[in-house]
């Protein structure tokens, strides 16, 4: 059975600190499912899949009416340790010929899943090809056309480096892992998820490194699939002085020009920039991420144990209690929202 969805949200306006906050009114998401750390993907035929964890279980859903409606739940596989909270989850890309989807387990191994257009799952493939070196769990996936890549922290050589594989063949198979980035000082941050997004034959890589006692974000790039990386370039100007992890990675998207979009954590404020460019404060919270369309960002964040929405406007919109929130575009004028809240999976859509 299919959920009903609102389609667009009636909002209540508020007048805070110069910016016109509108707060949704309660009831107006649809609960997907039961679980945690959902995570989203959008195709070229406006189909959005999502996936996420409970228990051991890695769940999927999907729509086909632009959000309106989501499919039951559906069990991909079983993996013992999922790792499925504190950021930690399994992870979606859309590429031509269907999805894939990674999780990682507690012992530190990365396995894919892919779903084509027959619609079964196919078996398990493993990424890292070193045994148990994920054990941070911190992982993305991205993906344009057949070619997937996914990241994440490794262990392979005693200190958290940033890894990657890329896939040819919509992620049924996996190349051998590249150590894309490790820092002089020793370390990069241990738990903050680092991102990642492709465009045609670039790779864009964003992490929060650990470099002269500064916990800062990086963005490096390949402009061979992912077969070889350049320097990693800080973001912003200020530093992050801090001994301890924040546990916050970002968000990491392409604009319709081809350049990357960037937003992310420094102490309690939300920043966000291009590379090379100052940064810019949005708001205050953790958990952003951004999606970019028609030449707009989107931004979505968590504030006060609440789920936020900056739109293009400069307004704000509150969808209700929650966290770890995912946006993609609908069109437009409209994105999807998924989020979770005491281990249910929300969804809605958001007009601007």
């Amino acid at each position: 059975m299919k959920s009903k969805a609102v389609i667009v949200f009636g909002f209540t306006a508020l007048i805070i600190q110069g910016c016109k906050e509108q707060k949704i009114k309660e009831g107006d998401d649809i609960i997907i499912g039961a679980g945690q750390m959902p995570d989203m993907a959008s195709d070229r035929h406006g189909n959005f899949s999502l996936v996420y964890g409970t228990g051991d279980s890695i769940m999927y859903s999907s729509s086909s009416d632009q959000g309106k409606t989501f499919s039951a739940p559906d069990l991909i596989a079983v993996l013992p340790g999922l790792a499925a909270s504190h950021m930690r989850g399994p992870q979606i890309a859309s590429g031509i010929n269907g999805v894939s989807i990674i999780a990682v387990n507690n012992a530190g191994n990365i396995f894919s899943y892919n779903n084509e257009d027959s619609g079964k799952w196919s078996q398990a493939a493993r990424v890292n090809d070193v045994d148990t070196v994920a054990k941070e769990q911190l992982m993305d996936l991205g993906a344009d056309g057949q070619n997937f890549f996914a990241v994440w922290l490794d262990l392979r050589d005693k200190h958290n480096e940033i890894y990657g594989a890329g896939s040819s063949d919509g992620g049924k198979t996996w190349s051998k892992n590249r150590l894309i980035y490790a820092s002089p000082d020793t370390t990069v941050c241990e738990c903050c998820k680092p991102s990642v997004v492709i465009k045609g034959s670039k790779v864009y890589v964003m992490f929060r490194n650990w470099l002269h006692g500064n916990r800062d974000l990086y963005l490096i790039e390949s402009s061979d699939s992912g077969n070889t990386f350049g320097e990693a370039k800080k973001l912003g100007n200020d530093s992050w002085a801090l001994d301890g992890c924040p546990m916050a990675g970002g968000g990491l998207a392409i604009n319709d020009k081809g350049t990357p979009e960037t937003v992310w954590l420094r102490k309690s404020t939300i920043y966000t920039c291009q590379p090379g460019q100052p940064e810019t404060a949005i708001g205050q919270g953790r958990n952003c991420t951004i999606e970019s369309v028609d030449g707009k960002n989107i931004y979505a964040w968590t504030e006060n144990g609440e789920v936020v929405i900056l739109n293009p406007q400069h307004e704000k919109k509150v969808l209700g209690k929650g966290s770890m929130p995912v946006i993609k575009s609908i069109n437009n004028e409209q994105v999807l929202c998924i989020w979770e809240n005491e281990n249910q999976i929300h969804s809605g859509i958001v007009s601007f």
